[in-house]
């Protein structure tokens, strides 16, 4: 490229030189595009507005509680609609300064100017931002004016933004060198052929977004979001989403797929066709009928218009009949039902049959014949009449309720393979996903413990209680982080045990002086159903009965935590979780009020799979949406339950070892999760199965850490967004979480420009990568197997606190919880430095595992020729 240096160095004017520069740019146009988008909406989908550099929204529709908002703040600009201001009987200024005020205390730092129509008010509103710049330098301003006003402006804004000036001249604006938005609004129809436009529009120096008025649909820019949201319809009516199938066994293969599922209630009506563009597909997995079949097949219908595909899961979601699915290409057929009429399959998907074969004998009494479709499996009578119990089709795909699931002794098994049905069924794209399992290729390994039963007495010795036990077997043993919680009215002296009260505050004071303890609240009265709270109320049947105790959500959780703060010292972290108590079923009151107070949360989920039950629906999946609010499951169920509801036999919390090897392969599905009560003292059975599971889960390869350090990255995966183009991902949102999975073995990524990421970990089926502290990454996929010429971090059992990387060296900043033990991969012109030095080290062809004792932080060096 010779002639561009040629170029630039004869040119002498700097609108020649810019468009020179742009056109330079536009060769490697692509991720590292900037783009914008506008959304007005309400409940952001921040999966699709993540992966921006401008994100514009509506403030009042704007929850600034959320994770999201907390993960993307920075480049979130809040709308002022100064147009609607100027309207105001008060002066301008006043108005500005009062909507600003409260814009700022909700979080909002940045701020779009939607001043187009300012009616002789220019002055005024210039004035105003320029005083604003001077207080606030540091905020972000992004104004929609006319000229004039921006050409006073041009020093103290960041960008500009224009409408439909695809064909209008605007060189003079591009002198400023501030970033140029021009919005181009087109109807519906047009949105998806907007790619001419978006070129046309970069081609003049401006980042574009095309989108419809109003700004209530994800519009497009220079680059675009993969769509993760799978939205589940469901019945909602007298039955929590928690419990239903659609969460409880469906989530979590869409999940491990890399996708989100967004649960609505089809009693609030089917979603419009608008709403439903950022879809990457829809599930209908109703328990009743929806009331009108007719309009529920031409919805999907619709949808498949749109290119949304749909599958129906368990039934057609309503009464219908021949004429009805004979839209969607599927002939029903009335079948014999008398036990007499022997079926036979005649053929079959490798996906059927994945837990369990189909039961014949519980077929259903209509037949179903697609057309045009791919049929999983085919059975036919002795009647010579045959039926596809479920297909891939040209609008989706359905698996009715025999080939979906088989429930026998309590327990559900998968007639299809979940993972292949949902991609192919919903024409899934392969991603890179975002994983909650793992950190620099090793296993999370963490441990809670619900407060209850702190005071229960020890059967081997009535002089001492389970929070003595807990405290002088467990967490002085076994050093690793643990996070503990109490319950306050068990130790508070106006609670159950004021006899007992500053025996068992002593014990969790000694508990919380420990460098490897956090704390936590197991709330004050311990809940036992959540969804019964109504006005800030609970009955005192539903919760310890404490004398004199007026219910609120603010004594259970922020109080409690308060309290239980005051008994942490001063150099220990405060506490700032709450684990679940009761029927863990927080609702949208409770979850809105730890959100509202920066509070963690965890429990709930029941991931019980053992040998005996070796069934995929036995595991939970990340947590639960409810109004825009993440509850976090926990990695393995307690004690409670491998203990029969603590009846015995009470050795039985060993069985939770099985269910931490079947949540590792074949897929890894959950981290290493050690959750169980204070009560687990009391018993010298209960107990010794505690020091089992703790042995065997510390000689895993695992990478220890605290409950309240594994939420955070739980939550980052349902607001990661994500683009590719060809061979290259670009992520953002990942604050917390820090490993991307590929789903196969020995995956390869090209590191040189891939910068952001530290090291690689092939393990069975899938291919770990580790990345560093950066929100956004880039990463370049490589089929060429490029890494086995590269020095890169294979496993870790510590975090990555700082990382620097040149063309030929690499510097790696180690901090971790326990003693570290480090695995790299050297090339053999490369050498590795350590500071401190490993107390052993083993080398093994290009291998180098370096192992400390009693040292938690290290610094590593590698050069290369």
């Amino acid at each position: 490229m010779r002639w561009i240096g040629w170029i630039m160095k004869h040119l002498c004017c700097s609108k020649f030189l810019f468009l020179v520069v742009f056109f330079v740019s536009s060769l490697v146009a692509g991720l590292q595009d900037k783009s914008a988008v506008f959304y007005y909406g309400k409940e952001i989908s921040y999966s699709m507005v993540g992966i921006h550099n401008y994100i514009i929204v509506e403030p009042d529709n704007t929850n600034i509680y959320t994770h999201g908002f907390s993960v993307y703040k920075d480049k979130m600009y809040a709308r002022i609609n100064v147009n609607k201001l100027v309207q105001s009987e008060y002066s301008l200024e006043s108005e500005l300064e009062e909507n600003l005020e409260i814009l700022i205390k909700r979080g909002f730092k940045n701020f779009f100017f939607d001043a187009d129509k300012l009616d002789g008010y220019d002055d005024e509103f210039i004035s105003f931002v320029f005083s604003l710049k001077k207080v606030y330098p540091n905020f972000k301003f992004m104004l929609h004016s006319q000229v004039n006003v921006i050409k006073k402006l041009k020093n103290s804004i960041n960008s500009i933004v224009l409408k439909n000036s695809i064909n209008k001249n605007i060189e003079e604006l591009l002198l400023y060198d501030i970033d140029i938005i021009d919005i181009e609004l087109v109807t519906l129809n047009e949105i998806d052929n907007s790619k001419k436009n978006i070129k046309k529009i970069e081609s003049k120096g401006m980042i574009p977004y095309i989108s419809t008025d109003g700004f209530k649909i994800y519009g497009n820019s220079s680059k675009n979001a993969i769509k993760r949201e799978i939205l589940t319809l469901i019945d909602e009516k007298g039955l929590d989403r928690m419990v239903q199938s659609p969460h409880q066994h469906g989530a979590l293969p869409i999940e491990y797929l890399g996708y989100i599922q967004k649960l609505y209630d089809i009693n609030n009506g089917l979603p419009s066709m608008e709403s439903m563009r950022h879809y990457a597909g829809v599930l209908i997995w109703l328990r009743t009928n929806y009331h009108s079949p007719q309009k529920l097949i031409q919805w999907v219908k619709s949808l498949s218009n749109q290119g949304i595909k749909v599958a129906f899961v368990s039934s057609f979601g309503a009464a219908v009949n021949g004429l009805l699915l004979k839209q969607l290409d599927i002939t029903m057929i009335d079948a014999d039902t008398s036990a007499s009429n022997v079926k036979t399959i005649i053929q079959r998907d490798p996906m059927i049959g994945f837990e369990v074969e189909p039961p014949l004998n519980g077929a259903g009494g209509l037949y179903f014949v697609p057309e045009n479709a791919q049929a999983l499996y085919t059975y036919e009578d002795k009647n010579k009449l045959y039926s596809v119990p479920s297909a891939i089709t040209q609008w989706g795909g359905y698996v009715m309720a025999e080939s979906l699931l088989l429930e026998f002794n309590d327990q559900n098994m998968w007639v299809i393979d979940p993972f292949k049905f949902f991609k192919k069924a919903l024409r899934l794209k392969t991603l890179l996903v975002p994983d909650t399992t793992t950190e620099n290729g090793n296993r999370f390994l963490f441990t809670h413990i619900d407060g209850d039963g702190i005071m229960n007495r020890v059967e081997s010795n009535p002089e001492l209680v389970s929070g003595d036990i807990i405290l002088e077997k467990i967490l002085k043993v076994y050093k690793i982080p643990h996070s503990v919680s109490i319950i306050g009215a068990e130790i508070n002296p106006d609670g159950l045990f004021p006899a007992l009260s500053e025996r068992l505050t002593n014990i969790v004071r000694d508990m919380y002086k420990l460098d490897n303890v956090e704390a936590a609240t197991h709330t004050f009265t311990h809940p036992f159903k959540w969804d019964k709270i109504i006005n800030n109320s609970l009955d005192k049947k539903y919760r310890l009965k404490v004398k004199n105790y007026d219910f609120t959500l603010e004594r259970e959780l922020s109080q409690s935590i308060d309290e239980i703060n005051n008994l942490v010292p001063k150099y220990r972290p405060k506490a700032k979780t709450v684990f679940w108590s009761g029927n863990c079923m927080p609702q949208e009151n409770a979850l809105e009020h730890i959100y509202k107070n920066n509070i963690l949360n965890i429990n709930g989920g029941d991931t019980v799979i053992t040998n005996s039950a070796p069934w995929l629906t036995n595991i939970a999946p990340i947590g639960l949406e409810r109004d825009e609010y993440y509850q976090i499951y926990t990695g393995a169920q307690n004690e409670n339950v491998y203990t029969h509801d603590w009846l015995g036999p009470f050795w039985g919390f060993k069985r939770v070892v099985q269910t931490f090897k079947l949540t590792n392969s074949p897929r890894r599905l959950k981290p290493i999760d050690v959750y169980y009560h204070i009560y687990s003292g009391s018993k010298i059975a209960s107990l010794n199965a505690l020091k089992y599971v703790f042995d065997w889960s510390m000689k895993q390869n695992v990478m220890p850490i605290y409950t309240s350090t594994y939420i955070p990255k739980a939550m980052d995966y349902f607001i990661v967004s994500m683009a590719n183009n060809k061979d290259k991902w670009l992520f953002d949102g990942m604050k917390s979480l820090k490993t991307l999975r590929i789903e196969k073995e020995k995956a390869s990524i090209k590191f040189q420009k891939s910068k952001t990421s530290i090291g690689l970990k092939h393990f069975e089926n899938h291919t770990y990568i580790s990345l560093d502290n950066s929100q956004k990454h880039l990463i370049t996929l490589d089929k060429k197997k490029s890494y086995k010429k590269e020095s890169y971090l294979i496993s870790s059992n510590a975090k990555i606190i700082n990382y620097k990387q040149t063309k030929k060296s690499k510097r790696f900043d180690f901090d971790g919880e326990v003693d570290l033990k480090l695995h790299f991969h050297i090339r053999n012109d490369c050498s590795l430095l350590s500071s401190p030095k490993a107390n052993n080290i083993i080398k093994d062809k290009e291998h180098i595992y370096l192992e400390y004792k009693n040292n938690k932080k290290v610094v590593i060096d590698v050069s290369c020729r």
